[in-house]
């Protein structure tokens, strides 16, 4: 699998972008945090779902982006399709099983169990290919966006081929174009014929589907990332700093919230995001040191696939417990959630040591191929975002 010209160690190894995943997986626990309505003040609860209204939306796309940038980056020519495709079900499936498992456990203890038509399609991560809701959001809804990824993994070896071949000096206007082609999909879903209303924003379900759950659609994210991390590797300028970045994806983000529903999920923040990721990357290949590379957001950045893939149950599953529909004082509330949090966090830690990271090292590697290089850095998961996309709502 021809890919990036190979560079030094130090480099290669970007942590602040491993630091800065676990601040967009936090921006998807906010928005999924909303759709539980824990606040008995209905004025807090709306003014705080406003506020994060879109902060998941944002968390998923910055992940697909990611994804691409650092896959091309961490990328060897001596790598080949079939160990890539292996490290990347290491990665991903063992986790994915397990949520899956605990996901049918639960909502059978609930008095909803699965259906096979969604639980199947949602066992091999096929579900974002049906346009309908009841199979996409199944189960641990958040895993639609590990849907997408593994389509991703299955392209990345011929997307890469097809970038290397760009010459240089004109990926900017690839990556422009690509960028560009994200805020058409919304426009093209009004072509597709009235089907169930969504709800949640507004739109139709089948509308919802093709801008933001369908993997041909969010792969212009992740295309992104990948034309973006070929222009630093080639040498191409993009000045933009991090604060600078910063600023533009707060201006975006809020531009997405005064946005029509179905353009307001990924249309304004795709290239703020892009410059984001491409800036914290400038700084880190150039030795600059940043708070997002210090050794706990490390540390957590590593262990955000976990969390990403077991907060949205603890939330749903948790609040059923303690009682259905049920709200609590605007401080016992903000009590919960942060133990809501904190239960996130030490089970994510415990997957990731007992789950993650041994079948990563385990299954990642034929062990009859000791030639094999090492496994490069893991780029982040999907999503790491997504709003729900069930009980009225849609997880990222």
């Amino acid at each position: 699998m021809p890919t990036a010209p190979p560079r030094s160690d130090d480099r290669s190894r970007l942590p602040s972008l491993t630091g800065l995943r676990f601040v967009a997986v936090l921006l998807v626990f906010a928005f999924h945090a909303s759709l539980e309505s824990p606040f008995a003040d209905g004025g807090v609860n709306r003014a705080y779902a406003d506020v994060v209204a879109n902060a998941g939306w944002l968390g998923v796309s910055f992940f697909f982006v990611l994804s691409g940038f650092v896959l091309t980056w961490s990328s060897r020519e001596t790598d080949t399709a079939p160990r890539f495709w292996r490290r990347r079900a290491a990665k991903v499936y063992p986790l994915h099983l397990l949520t899956w498992g605990a996901a049918l456990v639960l909502l059978a203890s609930a008095g909803t169990p699965a259906e096979a038509r969604a639980a199947i399609p949602n066992f091999f991560l096929v579900q974002t290919w049906v346009p309908d809701r009841d199979v996409f959001s199944s189960l641990n809804d958040v895993s639609w966006s590990l849907s997408c990824e593994v389509f991703f993994y299955l392209a990345f070896p011929f997307l890469i081929r097809a970038v290397l071949r760009i010459r240089p000096e004109r990926l900017w206007l690839w990556a422009a174009g690509t960028a560009l082609a994200v805020p058409t999909l919304p426009w093209l879903s009004a072509l597709l014929p009235a089907g169930e209303a969504l709800p949640f924003g507004t739109g139709s379900q089948e509308q919802f589907w093709f801008v933001y759950v369908l993997p041909v659609g969010r792969a212009l994210e992740f295309a992104f990332g990948i034309l973006l991390a070929r222009m630093l590797l080639t040498g191409r300028r993009i000045t933009v700093g991090v604060p600078t970045a910063v600023i533009l994806l707060a201006i975006g983000y809020a531009v997405s919230l005064r946005l029509p529903f179905l353009h307001g999920l990924t249309s304004a923040t795709v290239v703020p995001i892009g410059l984001l990721v491409v800036a914290v990357a400038r700084a880190d290949a150039g030795g600059r040191r940043s708070f997002l590379a210090s050794p706990l957001l490390i540390r957590l950045g590593e262990w955000s696939f976990a969390f990403y893939l077991t907060h949205r149950l603890l939330l749903q599953h948790g609040h059923r417990l303690l009682g259905e529909g049920r709200t609590w004082s605007t401080p016992a509330a903000l009590v919960l959630l942060a133990a809501a949090f904190a239960l996130s966090l030490a089970l994510s830690w415990a997957l990731h040591v007992l789950v993650e990271r041994p079948a990563t090292r385990y299954l990642g590697r034929p062990r009859s191929d000791p030639a094999a290089p090492p496994a490069p850095p893991t780029p982040p998961p999907p999503a790491t975002p997504a709003p729900a996309l069930s009980g009225g709502s849609v997880s990222p």
